[in-house]
């Protein structure tokens, strides 16, 4: 379930540098500065996700945008920073929009059907975001910079399903199939290829993205009328 934010959320997924530098402002403007960050990140996110990482600096955003590249790098030490700290902000709410569904669902098939639905809408309304999310995991591999960011986002990713399917076995009486980790990894890729499809024109990736995870679903559980 979503928590509330605490004071040490703030100073997640920052570099080193951007830490040295709060370390050196007092604690009353701290605060501001975070606040200020979170709110040039957001803003930032939709030209992050349009030029993806390898095509963007700083400046390119702030040609995007309506600030300047001082203000930008003010807050930022390099794009890096400003990347991580939108994309961090972006999957935190992610990880939440399911939450309703599984609190509401009152059977198996319900919550399936809740959670397909949000899974669709996600996918045919924020694709540029969900593809800046891939392109950083990807960077992971060659840029030390962005894993433990990428790590900490897939496991809030990872506990996501994980509460999806222990409501789904407590409303079905079917124990949970296989571990977690491995249950997420099948949907991300099941969600992943519906992606690339998705961005690549084919109309059907949407309603084929849930179609394929509720068959999934269906034959993990050994029961289909459990999944609808």
């Amino acid at each position: 379930m979503a928590r509330a934010a605490s004071e040490e959320d703030g100073w997640i997924g920052m570099t080193a540098q951007t830490v040295g530098k709060l370390d050196r402002i007092p604690r009353r403007r701290v605060d501001k500065f975070e606040e200020r960050r979170a709110e040039l990140a957001q803003a930032a996110i939709q030209t992050l996700a349009e030029l993806g990482y390898a095509r963007t600096s700083l400046r390119d955003i702030a040609e995007n945008s309506a600030f300047t590249h001082g203000v930008l790098h003010y807050y930022f030490t390099d794009k890096v920073d400003l990347i991580l700290c939108s994309v961090r902000q972006y999957k935190a709410r992610c990880v939440t929009r399911y939450d309703q569904a599984i609190a509401e669902a009152q059977t198996g098939e319900a919550l399936v059907d809740s959670f397909l639905e949000r899974l669709g809408e996600t996918l045919r309304d924020e694709a540029d975001l969900h593809r800046l999310w891939y392109d950083i995991r990807a960077q992971a591999f060659f840029e030390a910079a962005f894993r433990a960011d990428v790590a900490e986002i897939d496991k809030s990713l990872e506990d996501m399903i994980g509460r999806i399917v222990d409501r789904l076995a407590k409303l079905t009486g079917m124990p949970t199939p296989l571990p977690i980790p491995l249950l997420y990894a099948m949907i991300d890729g099941i969600f992943q290829q519906s992606l690339l499809k998705h961005i690549s024109g084919d109309a059907r990736a949407v309603e084929q993205l849930k179609s394929d995870v509720r068959l999934m679903l269906s034959k993990l559980a050994g029961n289909r009328d459990a999944t609808g």
